[in-house]
């Protein structure tokens, strides 16, 4: 995108006091009271996000559901309508064209929410697979996306009249005021709470509710930022960094969401001959034993070593602490518990490696 694109509630957060920057191509708030307090009422209460920027697609017609199955990572034969799943869509070699949430809403129609730099990839590869009879719609301005995240989410909802009661990864659809919103049991915080899905063109009507509801709840508004230090803390991948056109799902330890019985996906005979082989590097987390801020794109060295670059790095608000997820080398066979450093910008910041997630989940 050569413009940045502008979501349907941008006003309402100039209103309410955000800080802006751009991510993936659109202008989005990234804090409104700051990260660290947006980060700490997640946790403790409830945070809502606008998350409006992620993309949307509609694959609908006679054998949607089969299409999709037959071309993304994920088995949908493990749900059915009502139900949404995470899965991947790879390229030949096995990287990741784009990670995204599959829902299914019947047979003959699949909506999916992928990230939204990664949309017109993820439609156009679609489109050229897609047999006659199945259509592939960009729907990126359909619809809004809210998060409500925290232990106090299903309080929010349910005080607006909202479903509250699904399994994880369930959505119904319901409406609020008059205005159409699906509503699933998911999110990216690793904190029990929910996407709110309303049409675009209303979304501030669910929105404004929202902002009310989750002041009452002693919740906050939270933007992008705090959103990136509790992904990282749960070590949630992001496609860019955890995964890429050159970082497969099973070097970023996404393995569980391939149906690896599946006859075809796209990817397939890259992906099985790399799960024979054995990956070459994989995912690990390191937390800053030493003082300094991780980021991305450092070297991690073994001594003089190096053994794997960081992908995403902060400081943890949890863990009062630095941490970062690094791909590492398999055959430098480095224990859970070792000592790494990371060299950033020339100072050696020491690290202890371990497997995520930093922090106790709670979505289910």
């Amino acid at each position: 995108m050569s413009e940045l694109q502008h979501g349907p509630l941008e006003d309402r957060h100039r209103e309410l006091g955000a800080s802006f920057a751009e991510f993936g191509g659109w202008l989005m708030p990234v804090s409104y009271a700051g990260t660290v307090s947006e980060h700490n009422a997640t946790r403790s209460a409830v945070g809502l996000f606008d998350v409006s920027h992620l993309g949307k697609a509609t694959v609908a017609g006679p054998g949607a559901a089969a299409f999709i199955n037959a071309t993304l990572t994920n088995d949908l034969g493990r749900i059915g309508p009502g139900k949404a799943q995470y899965t991947l869509c790879c390229n030949e070699s096995g990287g990741v064209i784009d990670d995204l949430i599959a829902y299914y809403v019947a047979d003959d129609e699949i909506f999916l929410v992928p990230n939204a730099a990664n949309t017109a990839a993820v439609v156009a590869v679609l489109r050229e697979a897609a047999p006659a009879g199945v259509t592939i719609t960009d729907e990126h301005r359909s619809r809004a996306v809210l998060a409500v995240q925290g232990p106090r989410s299903t309080e929010v909802l349910a005080g607006l009249g909202l479903p509250t009661e699904m399994d994880y990864m369930a959505f119904t659809d319901a409406s609020y005021a008059g205005v159409p919103v699906r509503v699933c049991r998911s999110g990216y915080t690793g904190e029990h709470g929910y996407e709110l899905l309303p049409e675009w063109d209303t979304a501030a009507v669910v929105f404004d509710a929202l902002v009310a509801a989750v002041a009452q709840a002693g919740g906050e508004l939270a933007g992008l930022g705090a959103r990136d230090t509790l992904r990282t803390e749960m070590g949630y991948p992001l496609h860019g960094h955890e995964l890429s056109p050159a970082i497969s799902p099973l070097q970023a330890r996404c393995g569980w969401a391939i149906g690896w019985k599946k006859e075809a996906f796209f990817g397939r005979e890259a992906l099985l001959a790399e799960k024979a082989a054995g990956p070459e590097r994989l995912l690990r987390g390191l937390r800053a034993t030493g003082r300094g801020v991780l980021r991305a794109d450092l070297a991690v060295l073994d001594g003089d070593r190096q053994v794997g670059i960081t992908t995403s790095g902060t400081f943890s608000p949890t863990l009062k602490a630095g941490i970062a997820l690094a791909l590492i080398d398999v055959h430098a066979e480095i224990a859970d518990g070792a000592q790494l450093t990371v060299d950033v910008r020339g100072r050696p910041v020491e690290c202890e490696v371990l497997q995520p997630p930093f922090v106790t989940a709670k979505t289910r």
